[in-house]
């Protein structure tokens, strides 16, 4: 048996999770979210709503926030195996647009608990489902984003791993960080 784990990244808002996991000769039990649980190691997170994303192996879904209202996110792969991404979106953070990346997938059966102000996105490497617990409820008109490959993020994705890239039209369209800079928004 495997109970909850929390370990820091390079963002200390951004947390990776270990569920609590249950393995017998059936199969396995796992739990990827306890409110009291969370709330005893300092997260005040409370579920909005959840929903899920199915993708074929090369989609890059790209770097999205909603603003204004954000969307923090626990975010695990329940099945297959994806590239997770996340960026910092905070202007007046010392790490304002350095990312990091984490390997998130059926086996290892991790989450990822994004706050406010980070931007999310990730590449997948096998056909998979995500799983979105959301903290805040999904407004499409809020929604926003940033190119997957912006030159100035400079986002390392094994896109050797994949082949085609499939990109929606819309993140096709999406700004740049410099055009997200410009704003001057305090995101």
């Amino acid at each position: 048996m495997q109970k909850f784990s929390f370990h820091p990244t390079k963002f200390t808002e951004v947390t990776l999770i270990k569920p609590f996991i249950s393995e017998d000769n059936r199969g396995a039990f796992i739990k990827d979210y306890a409110q009291e649980t969370f709330h005893l190691n300092g997260f005040d997170y409370e579920l909005k709503e959840v929903f899920y994303t199915e993708s074929i192996k090369g989609v890059i879904r790209a770097i999205h926030f909603q603003t204004p209202i954000q969307q923090p996110k626990l975010v695990r792969c329940i099945k297959g195996k994806i590239y997770d991404v996340v960026v910092d979106l905070r202007v007046d953070s010392s790490t304002f647009g350095q990312w990091e990346a984490f390997d998130l997938n059926d086996q290892n059966k991790d989450s990822l608990l994004i706050p406010a102000h980070f931007g999310h996105g990730y590449l997948v490497l096998e056909d998979s489902i995500v799983s979105y617990k959301c903290a805040e409820k999904f407004v499409g008109s809020d929604d926003d984003g940033i190119l997957w490959n912006d030159p100035d993020l400079a986002i390392d994705w094994p896109c050797h791993l994949v082949n085609p890239i499939i990109l929606s039209d819309r993140d096709k369209g999406l700004q740049s960080f410099n055009d997200f800079k410009a704003k001057g928004e305090k995101f």
